[in-house]
């Protein structure tokens, strides 16, 4: 099979492209294991950080890609939850434990035993891919391939973030980055709560027609002050300036979600931190940390419900440098995802 390897941490730029296209066995499913022959799959920041060296380190060399569409092609003995040709997605949630006490009370996504696709084990910049049937979800037949895959990552996680942040409907939310989770939990938020107004940060002029395109009330740099106080800001940027930026536009009380595995860049601005503009009347920070099943399987029965798409720019399997290479460099609208033959 073709795939796209990463056999080392590096700088992804211009004149270096650290994904190597490899000609690689199709892998052998063990009894509880399904072997998916993979159709799209999504490219995500996180790439970008395992790339780059921000998060975990990867089991090198490792297959990246962690928003996986296709259709099972073989199976172990012990899988009875599908049959061959079922059309299945493929999560952030490798695998988890299954006994120990964040697992057995609904927060499997903290797990000391956690593994991420794409990172602790191979994922979908391929053509094939394996994986413990259990976690595996099934593609309301509502979505193509290309548009169900960033419904995986993008709109599962922003799914958790909306829900972290308690939003009420009539409460007003804020946006910082408007890239493929953003414009997703905006879509949500315009189905799920019809009376509340929606600000955006986003840096780029781009962004923010996008935003206004989608419904948002306001929109402005993320170093801008928003008309109005927000009630909850979910922040989906890769940078630790925006945090500052959002807790300034907090209102009393109010929730910031951070929905980043790492940020980049230089932590000294969170030194910036003035605790009565920022911090004071009780205002909360929470990061959100990976994603549950129960997240996947909720998303994507809302998301057929909604009659959600996406948003997304197409790239083959070769192109998976340059999409990354797009995303680090700000070329955003919606999201990138790699149409694999």
């Amino acid at each position: 099979m073709k795939a796209m390897v990463l056999n080392r941490i590096c700088k992804l730029n211009e004149n270096f492209t650290p994904l190597e296209l490899m000609e690689l066995p199709v892998p052998s499913p063990a009894a509880n294991e399904i072997l998916l022959k993979i159709s799209a799959c999504g490219v995500c920041h996180t790439e970008l950080d395992e790339i780059e060296g921000r998060t975990s380190p990867p089991k090198f060399p490792v297959i990246l890609g962690h928003q996986v569409v296709g259709r099972i092609e073989a199976m172990g003995s012990k899988v009875t939850a599908f049959k061959i040709a079922d059309r299945v997605g493929i999560a952030w949630i490798f695998s988890a434990c299954g006994t120990c006490k964040f697992c057995l009370s609904d927060h499997e996504n903290l797990c000391s035993s956690f593994e991420a696709t794409g990172r602790d084990a191979n994922g979908g910049y391929a053509q094939y891919m394996s994986v413990d049937a259990k976690f595996a979800y099934a593609i309301p037949d509502f979505f193509s391939d290309e548009a169900a895959a960033p419904l995986l990552c993008a709109g599962a996680i922003g799914y958790r973030s909306l829900r972290l942040t308690g939003l009420k409907d009539g409460q007003r939310l804020g946006l910082t980055g408007f890239g493929a989770s953003g414009h997703l939990i905006l879509k949500m938020v315009k189905y799920k709560y019809p009376h509340t107004e929606v600000s955006v940060f986003a840096r780029t002029a781009a962004e923010r027609d996008f935003a206004l395109e989608l419904g948002a009330v306001w929109v402005g740099d993320t170093k801008d002050q928003a008309p109005n106080k927000l009630d909850c800001i979910i922040d989906t940027t890769p940078a630790w300036e925006p945090i500052v930026e959002a807790l300034a536009n907090l209102d009393s009380g109010g929730r910031l979600v951070i929905n980043a595995i790492r940020k980049e860049g230089d932590q000294q601005s969170l030194l910036k931190l003035d605790y009565s503009r920022h911090l004071w009347q009780e205002k909360e920070i929470k990061s959100v940390a990976n994603i549950t099943r129960r997240d996947v399987t909720e998303f994507l029965a809302l998301a057929a419900e909604i009659g959600l798409q996406p948003e997304v720019q197409l790239f083959t399997l070769e192109q998976a440098n340059e999409a990354l290479l797009e995303l680090k460099t700000g070329k955003i609208r919606g999201a990138k995802v790699l149409k694999i033959d």
